[in-house]
């Protein structure tokens, strides 16, 4: 390796995400606040922003086109709220990320001319961001479970481990996303499409087991298919995580944060330049 690179093994990425976890304490802290400044509600606005749309997608997909998830009969109406939720959280974790990503080295201009800031610290920042919001919905949903009589499972304790091998995988993307957005500013838009797509590609809307075995393996490459199935297991129905599903899904993650890390720092020597 050039002694002009920095080091990209596994070890030293989890090592520099350590070294600088104040700084990313502050800077998440700080991305929080901003994004309710002047507000009239403040962070309040992360409970009512989950609880309504929660409201809207009932109504559309329950009373509007009558979804049908072969659920009501066994456990009501309501559920498909719950479910239709439970899965809407989970890409909007993808979406944070996806959608913050390409513009981000150009959102802190500021910060790319400082020869001895860590750079590889801000796409970091939307992925945290992200997973706050993702447990203030979940707590929104918990919530509404409890108010619908909704039984609450023991597995939903399994729920930070089945997360967990996504975060990797979305600190990979906002790396590779953040570095590839400096040089290509198409990247921005590819993503915002990719952010839709994945929406309606995803077992959001629909469970995945409806699809035929060919479509279904299909979407098993899609990498939300997994999470949201496990989280719908471990909060809603009551059963325990695929452990080896997970590992495997793991092993992917890692790798794509590495390439992602990778990409990054050979790519940011160039980032103050282009600015």
């Amino acid at each position: 390796m050039s002694a002009n690179l920095p080091s990209t093994t596994p070890l030293f990425i989890v090592r520099d995400v350590y070294r600088h976890r104040y700084l990313l304490k502050t800077m998440l802290w700080r991305e929080i606040h901003g994004r309710y400044r002047s507000s009239l509600l403040g962070v309040l606005w992360s409970f009512i922003t989950p609880l309504l749309m929660l409201t809207v997608y009932t109504f559309v997909f329950t009373v509007v086109f009558q979804a049908r998830w072969n659920i009501e009969a066994e456990h009501g109406r309501a559920t498909f709220a719950l479910v239709l939720f439970a899965g809407l959280t989970i890409h909007s974790l993808m979406a944070e990320v996806l959608g913050r990503s390409p513009g981000l080295m150009y959102e802190h201009g500021n910060y790319v001319k400082r020869v001895v800031f860590p750079l590889q610290v801000l796409p970091l920042v939307p992925c945290l961001s992200a997973l706050f919001h993702f447990f203030i919905s979940v707590i929104v949903l918990l919530m509404v479970m409890l108010l619908l009589g909704h039984p609450l499972h023991l597995t939903i304790l399994w729920l930070p481990v089945v997360v967990a091998p996504l975060l990797p995988l979305l600190a990979g993307i906002g790396w590779l996303l953040s570095a590839l957005g400096v040089y290509v500013r198409d990247i921005s838009h590819v993503s915002g499409l990719l952010i839709t797509v994945l929406l309606f590609v995803s077992p959001v809307f629909f469970p995945a087991d409806a699809l035929g075995d060919t479509f279904r393996q299909l979407m098993l490459a899609n990498p939300l298919t997994i999470i949201i199935e496990q989280t719908r297991a471990v909060l809603l129905w009551g059963e325990p995580p695929s452990v080896l599903m997970l590992a495997g899904y793991s092993v992917v993650s890692c790798a794509v944060a590495w390439i992602g890390y990778a990409v990054f720092q050979r790519a940011r020597g160039g980032f103050a330049d282009v600015l």
